[in-house]
């Protein structure tokens, strides 16, 4: 399985999700906004330090049906050059909302890059979903090879906290996996 969290590094939330992935001895993939990169740069090596990998989720965190095309690569340009001023490459991309149209797709695969979809959104960020309905979405749905969505950000901070560690318990026999990896 694989557990991908989207919109940090934030001070208030990524730490909570980089030592409890380390208690449960598990990999992860942060898909980061460059603007959060810039603001916390030792926030987002720790990351890497910690044996994660991490992708490109725009600078601005731009949604791809909003934005004009040029605006939009230029929103994953930036956040390539932030992650690189960082001295990270990464091929990974992962389009906030998940919505990209299929020209910017095209423009993005063709740099080089791979867009990393998912199977499982566990809603963490939605004041709608209780954090158990969060959990629930993944315990019915998760299966090998799937690819879960977590966002360490302060809107899903409360169900993501508790839908987290519900999964790695639950699934404590599975291998978390890094997606570039694969």
């Amino acid at each position: 399985m694989f557990l991908t969290f989207d919109d940090g590094p934030i001070p208030e939330v990524t730490p909570w999700v980089l030592e409890t992935l380390k208690k449960h001895k598990a990999k992860a993939t942060f898909f980061c906004i460059g603007d959060n990169i810039r603001k916390h740069p030792r926030l987002f090596k720790q990351i890497l330090v910690e044996g994660h990998a991490v992708g490109n989720h725009t600078f601005h965190h731009s949604n791809g049906w909003k934005t004009s095309a040029k605006v939009y690569l230029e929103d994953v340009k930036l956040c390539q050059e932030e992650m690189e001023s960082n001295s990270v490459k990464s091929n990974l991309f992962r389009p906030p909302y998940g919505k990209c149209t299929s020209a910017q797709a095209r423009a993005i695969l063709k740099d080089h890059q791979h867009i990393i979809m998912w199977d499982i959104i566990s809603k963490d960020y939605s004041e709608r979903v209780s954090k158990a309905g969060c959990f629930s979405r993944i315990q019915n749905r998760a299966k090998p090879g799937s690819i879960i969505v977590f966002h360490d950000s302060l809107k899903a901070e409360r169900n993501m906290k508790y839908a987290l560690e519900k999964t790695l318990e639950t699934f404590s026999d599975y291998q978390f996996s890094r997606i570039d990896l694969l």
